[in-house]
């Protein structure tokens, strides 16, 4: 039987060291766009703020809920049935960067996708976690979570949020992976994806302009790769310590979402690499932590759960901070804790409290294991 430990404080301190990071870097990063455009500069810093309060206690409360009692079949429909709903309701809202991503209600705008990416995971978990042992069969086993992931993932790249797409999809691919899916499928999935990828970014002609200023940003600097030189810019200007707090220069109008998709920019050039590398290890170390929690869990569905939630805000940071150095296409995903967003941050703060809790309930075979490896 499970016994009960103390909760991970590698993984509470990576966390809520990116939550202070982000209010501290909101502000700092938004202050003359909320001036300009809302007459005060601690507008969206306020917003950050509350939603950081509200965030952080839930986290605290997630990490005191056992976590099997998510793996309950009402709860996991109804989540995803409450998103998809959410997810076709938003085309009933006016767009926003012509994009329909958000439900606008009075002063709040809540991004359902970012619920859909937590609702996917419960729902991949429980059904592998009954059904790993005949994984390899199509119809028993993938086909279910291939029809909920697709039809998921299909309605965020309607909005369209091709980066979110994909996300869910890559969660849901190591979900599969560690519960032991077949190199030939995921070898056949590969040769059917890339394809697919390769027409919906040649359909659309901004996606397109994103590969080829990510190929050369430099020859259209005004244009397509006027984001990603900014963000070169705001990074080479940073040097070792940073210009200094509140002291950057590419936040005035110069790169574009500095307190959304470039805050990590924004850090760059204000705290130096020192700023940066410091996300980067805590990034790992959730990284880590995480996978850690999963290899220790106490059963299939634990684990499960634990590597669909470590790879939802893992990889999304490391994607994140590509973008921003240039190793990736210019894609809208936020940094997990640190951009500016209300429903980002709670998703990932509930996340992160289900995986304390997973962490809690830790096989004592398992960490004996590990410690005797030592």
């Amino acid at each position: 039987m499970a016994r009960t430990l103390r909760s991970d404080k590698l993984l509470f301190g990576a966390t809520v060291g990116l939550v202070s990071i982000s209010v501290v870097m909101v502000f700092s990063a938004s202050a003359a766009t909320a001036f300009a455009e809302h007459s005060t500069p601690a507008y969206y810093f306020a917003k950050q703020l509350a939603w950081a309060v509200i965030g952080i206690a839930l986290m605290l409360t997630a990490m005191r809920i056992d976590y099997h009692r998510y793996n309950q079949a009402p709860l996991i429909w109804g989540l995803l049935a409450v998103t998809a709903v959410a997810l076709v309701a938003v085309f009933g809202f006016a767009e926003r960067n012509g994009t329909h991503r958000w439900l606008i209600l009075g002063p709040i705008s809540l991004q359902p996708s970012e619920a859909a990416k937590l609702a996917v995971i419960f729902f991949a978990a429980a059904l592998l976690e009954r059904r790993m042992h005949r994984i390899n069969e199509i119809p028993y086993a993938l086909l279910p979570i291939m029809i909920v992931t697709g039809a998921v993932a299909g309605l965020i790249l309607a909005e369209p949020d091709f980066g979110t797409s994909a996300m869910v999809i890559t969660i849901v691919a190591a979900m599969l992976f560690t519960a032991g899916l077949s190199y030939r499928y995921v070898i056949g999935a590969a040769l059917l994806l890339l394809p697919a990828a390769m027409v919906i970014v040649i359909t659309a002609a901004y996606r397109m302009r994103r590969i080829l200023s990510f190929l050369d940003p430099w020859e259209d600097a005004q244009g397509s790769g006027y984001q990603a030189v900014q963000s070169f810019i705001a990074l080479g200007s940073g040097g070792l310590l940073g210009r200094g707090l509140m002291n950057g220069v590419q936040k005035l109008f110069y790169l574009p979402y500095a307190h959304t998709d470039f805050i990590f920019a924004v850090v760059g050039e204000e705290l130096g690499l020192i700023g940066t590398t410091g996300i980067l290890i805590c990034f790992v170390v959730i990284a880590w932590r995480g996978l850690r929690a999963a290899l220790l869990a106490p059963d299939r569905y634990g684990s499960l759960l634990a590597v669909g939630l470590t790879t939802m805000v893992a990889v999304q940071g490391f994607i994140n901070m590509s973008v921003n150095i240039g190793l990736l296409p210019t894609k809208g995903i936020p940094l997990p804790f640190v951009s500016n967003g209300g429903s980002s941050l709670i998703v990932n703060l509930v996340a992160m409290g289900i995986l304390l809790n997973i962490s809690q309930q830790a096989s004592p075979v398992a960490a004996a294991a590990i410690e005797a490896r030592k």
